[in-house]
């Protein structure tokens, strides 16, 4: 079991798409999702990557 929290006003969220597919989703602090992004984006250079605020999406998750 994995424990989970609510994201903070602060937090971040990656996501990595396969056109309208979302292949990845990673929220975290703005440092940590910072260094997601940049490792998904050297990693599927031709996928879209966004890199969004997370507080925003709590809800519709």
């Amino acid at each position: 079991m994995t424990a989970t929290r609510l994201p903070l006003p602060t937090d971040r969220r990656v996501r990595v798409w396969f056109g309208e597919h979302l292949i990845a989703d990673y929220i975290s602090d703005p440092k940590s999702a910072a260094a997601y992004e940049a490792a998904m984006r050297r990693r599927f250079v031709s996928l879209r990557v966004t890199n969004d605020p997370a507080y925003a999406d709590a809800g519709s998750t």
